[in-house]
């Protein structure tokens, strides 16, 4: 990267700083005089949480049959409705990983 695009990306970040410190600023001042802001501040929303992959649940639930839930992890994959978890529909992934997750915890 020549000095002068190093140049400029770094007077672009720094023009984006300004903009969000002066959001917040503006945000601060309407805050605490008690009138409302200019533009409403939409909030953010929460970002989707990406979804688990079979290599994710798979290393939990290696981990959990080696440390002795063998038996419990088969019973979960059967309650699934499969025998292997590679059978298993990736859109059950969350909660068969909650379940699992739990397991010598209590």
């Amino acid at each position: 990267m020549s000095k002068m695009s190093e140049l400029d990306l770094c007077v672009s970040e720094l023009r984006n700083a300004a903009q969000s410190l002066n959001a917040v600023a503006d945000s601060l001042t309407a805050l605490f005089s008690g009138s409302q802001p200019e533009a409403s501040v939409q909030p953010k929303s929460k970002p989707t949480p990406k979804p688990l992959t079979l290599e994710e649940v798979r290393a939990v639930l290696a981990e959990k049959s080696r440390n002795g839930h063998t038996a419990k992890i088969r019973e979960l994959l059967e309650k699934y409705g499969a025998a292997k978890l590679s059978e298993i529909d990736p859109q059950k992934y969350a909660a068969l990983l909650a379940e699992a997750e739990v397991l010598g915890n209590g």
